[in-house]
């Protein structure tokens, strides 16, 4: 099933996807369930989504404003240089461990939302990824478990602004900028989506491909990601983990390839859908 967070008018919600409509199980589920976060922390969640989808109101998916997939998750956990063609195109050596840095959550929006160029740089670089959703709380997570903690899969563009990145030798500053990034379009429960590593990735920028892959040439798997992540912390229902991008990012092409205010870019995923965003300006 496809679960999708979106803003009716001014009334946040989320629901399942079905074709050109989308179930409203916001409405229908939110006095106890207020968010797509705290619904699929239950560990029933699809049998409440299959029971409540009969009476749930339908609306236009087209009428509605997608938001993030979670739009409050605890963690968004970001995964660099875990690709073998993108670590050889920046110049870097495969690390022994996967390199992690954060994210916050008002550094992204929904699908068919416009992601911001901000505007003290032009240097603004587009990034498809896998993006893992956690459905339940682990720590200590085995390797050969850690599938089972998943709730559904998405797409990311981790829109990541070059020079500012390039400021020390941590990526946070130039990958946090408000608005910058994009997740979505929807969630692919876990379910329909058994072996994450087979998978595959591309990025377009205005129609042309500019990445593609599959996942099956992520360095660290999704499975020891996610052991890895939860021996630092508690991994809880809702948290995100983007696993990586792969080569093909435009500041490393010659000439550079940025996205700029009027570009679309698109991050498809076999099994799971097409993340679709215009780019604008800072105001």
């Amino acid at each position: 099933m496809k679960l999708a967070s979106f803003i009716d008018g001014s009334r946040a919600s989320y629901g399942l996807v079905k074709g050109d409509q989308i179930l409203d199980l916001g409405r229908a589920l939110g006095d106890r369930y207020p968010t797509l976060r705290d619904l699929i922390a239950r560990a029933d969640f699809r049998e409440l989504v299959a029971n409540a989808a009969g009476s749930a109101g339908s609306l236009d998916i087209a009428s509605v404003q997608f938001a993030p997939v979670i739009p409050n998750p605890d963690k968004i956990v970001c995964v660099g240089m875990n690709y073998r063609d993108h670590v050889a195109e920046i110049g870097r050596t495969v690390t022994e461990r996967p390199a992690l840095f954060a994210r916050f959550s008002d550094s992204q929006v929904g699908h068919l939302q416009p992601i911001i160029r901000p505007k003290v740089s032009e240097e603004y670089d587009y990034e498809g990824e896998l993006a893992v959703i956690i459905g339940k709380t682990g720590r200590h997570v085995l390797e050969h478990d850690a599938l089972s903690y998943v709730a559904g899969y998405a797409c990311y563009n981790e829109g990541s602004v070059r020079d500012w990145q390039r400021h020390t030798g941590q990526f946070l500053s130039g990958k946090s900028f408000s608005k910058s990034g994009s997740f979505g379009p929807w969630m692919v429960t876990a379910d329909e989506l058994a072996e994450p590593g087979k998978l595959t990735l591309q990025t377009r920028l205005n129609g042309q491909i500019v990445q593609q892959t599959s996942t099956a040439n992520l360095i660290t798997s999704v499975p020891a990601l996610i052991a890895y992540c939860s021996t630092i912390f508690n991994l809880l229902p809702g948290d995100v983990i983007v696993t990586g991008t792969p080569g093909g990012v435009g500041f490393k092409r010659s000439p550079p390839l940025f996205m700029k205010p009027g570009d679309t870019v698109e991050v498809e995923i076999s099994g799971v859908g097409t993340l679709r965003n215009g780019v604008a300006a800072e105001a």
